[in-house]
């Protein structure tokens, strides 16, 4: 009778074994395959800020000088001079460095115990200068238009501002002539070198003047015009600059006043431009306002103005008025 009582005990344990068996694999099968409860997905206040773009800074572009202007001339320093009794501070026209120094003995020879500095650029640049607050006694301009602009401005003493000289412009060329240049004409061959002025610059405003001049002459003409502006290949900031290019051989041809190829005959050859067609550029001088050595200012543009310095000038290859 015994068997009969423990049957139904042991097929319950084996039941409660089984189940307990298939609870356990669940268990087991769920926890490999169910990402816990305990890290869910953290919210946009929890985490962290995203770092800000940073932009990227436009590229900085430098622009190309424009020839129209004379950024580098209107930047140029102009000198500290102070004031010297007898000394005559004058910012002059570069296109008069050659004849300065005879200018400057004649200047003493006049008027024994007086000296004269020059500062020579091109006149934009001087007038740049002036404009800025740099001091000068005399003012010599090779542009009625920079004349006017400080006549305007009230920098001269007034009355002061007089016609001095004048200046036609002409065709240089290296001595040894390697573009084998002998005529107008010859500026327009391809493959030329040609050194002209900033047309801000006096004697760059009578180039552009000259040139479309000849452009209505029946030798020469619209097509040789655009020809020879093909050949330039440096627009200077001064007018000595032009004439170095051509000394030095740096290129072919450069048009430059009479009065510098006049000053270096030795180191140029020459091309002239008639007269019918070229531009007389017109010189003047006044004494400046600023000016604490009125006295002796007023000796040097007298000096100028005299026989005595008009010749100097003519010796130069400037003309009489």
């Amino acid at each position: 009778m015994q068997p009969k009582t423990r049957a139904p005990s042991l097929i319950l344990i084996g039941i409660v074994c089984g189940l307990l068996l298939v609870s356990a694999f669940f268990a087991g099968c769920t926890s490999g395959t169910t990402t816990p409860a305990a890290t869910p997905p953290a919210t946009a206040a929890a985490l962290p800020a995203p770092a800000a773009p940073v932009a990227t800074p436009a590229p900085v572009t430098v622009a190309e000088p424009k020839t129209t202007t004379a950024p580098a001339t209107t930047a140029t320093p102009a000198p500290v001079y102070t004031y010297s009794e007898g000394n005559v501070v004058a910012y002059t026209a570069a296109s008069l460095s050659g004849v300065s120094p005879k200018l400057a003995a004649g200047f003493e020879k006049m008027y024994p115990g007086h000296k004269v500095t020059f500062n020579l650029a091109g006149t934009q640049a001087l007038k740049t200068q002036v404009v800025n607050g740099a001091y000068a006694d005399v003012f010599i301009s090779a542009s009625n238009a920079y004349t006017t602009e400080l006549t305007k401005g009230g920098y001269f003493e007034t009355g002061s501002v007089k016609p001095l000289t004048s200046n036609y412009v002409i065709v240089i060329l290296p001595k040894n002539n390697p573009g084998t240049i002998k005529s107008l004409s010859d500026l327009a061959k391809p493959g030329l070198k040609i050194a002209v002025a900033d047309k801000s610059v006096p004697v760059g405003a009578a180039t552009t003047s000259v040139m479309a001049n000849l452009a209505k002459t029946a030798t020469l003409g619209k097509a040789w015009n655009t020809s020879v502006y093909s050949n330039i290949v440096t627009y200077e900031t001064s007018e000595p600059a032009v004439a170095s290019k051509v000394q030095l051989g740096e290129v072919d041809a450069g048009i430059v006043y009479e009065s510098t190829y006049s000053a270096g005959k030795d180191k140029y050859v020459a091309i002239a431009i008639p007269r019918a067609v070229n531009y007389l550029q017109t010189y003047t001088i006044g004494v400046m306002k600023q000016s604490t050595s009125k006295g002796a200012a007023a000796d040097f543009e007298n000096f100028m103005l005299s026989s005595a310095g008009q010749q100097i000038l003519e010796d130069y290859g400037f003309r009489s008025l």
